[in-house]
């Protein structure tokens, strides 16, 4: 499988991704991504470089948006002080569920994150998903806290702010053929070997 930078033609598959995922959650008893994503806000992250596809031949079989910056009103100012880089809209087809791949491109996005000189992988996951949340934790993330207090990007209260982070670290287990190129930031502080 290979990974690189999402382009615009990915839209309507982002798209249809998301409700797919909607349905299946849905399925499992959460409310998780019912309300529609905003096409122009998703087309702008994939403008911005920060959407990734994971490809398994030529059917896209996950998808990941990993960006510098949080979301606002999640973190304080002191955790923002702290290099980081944040976990969005994890997605894995169904056609590829049970395979760890959602483990895989967090190992992925924890190694980029470690490559560009952060000391921390965050994310904010859904906070009525208990199994999601427990996904995370399996996955070396730690709760933080949970933040319920304002909107969610796509209009409504904020549902996603369940917050959780683990430290970047390098990882090649994730075995992607990695097409995006060498992450924005300062590298070289983090690539001596162990």
């Amino acid at each position: 499988m290979i990974i690189e930078r999402a382009t615009a033609d990915d839209l309507d598959v982002l798209l249809t991704f998301r409700q797919e995922a909607a349905s299946w959650l849905t399925a499992l008893g959460t409310d998780q991504w019912q309300r529609p994503y905003p096409s122009d806000k998703l087309l702008a992250t994939i403008e911005a470089g920060v959407v990734f596809m994971v490809r398994d031949g030529s059917a896209t079989a996950a998808t990941i948006t990993l960006t510098p910056e949080a979301e606002e009103g999640l973190w304080t100012e002191q955790e923002l002080q702290e290099e980081s880089r944040f976990v969005n809209k994890l997605t894995v087809a169904r056609t590829h569920g049970g395979q760890d791949l959602g483990g895989r491109l967090l190992d992925w996005a924890g190694d980029r994150a470690y490559r560009s000189g952060a000391q921390w992988l965050r994310l904010d996951a859904w906070t009525t998903n208990k199994p999601l949340q427990d996904y995370y934790l399996r996955h070396g993330f730690e709760h933080v806290r949970t933040v319920t207090e304002g909107g969610a990007v796509n209009g409504g209260p904020r549902v996603s702010g369940w917050l959780g982070q683990r430290s970047a670290a390098p990882s090649d287990g994730h075995n992607f053929t990695d097409l995006t190129g060498l992450p924005a930031g300062p590298p070289l502080r983090h690539l001596r070997p162990a």
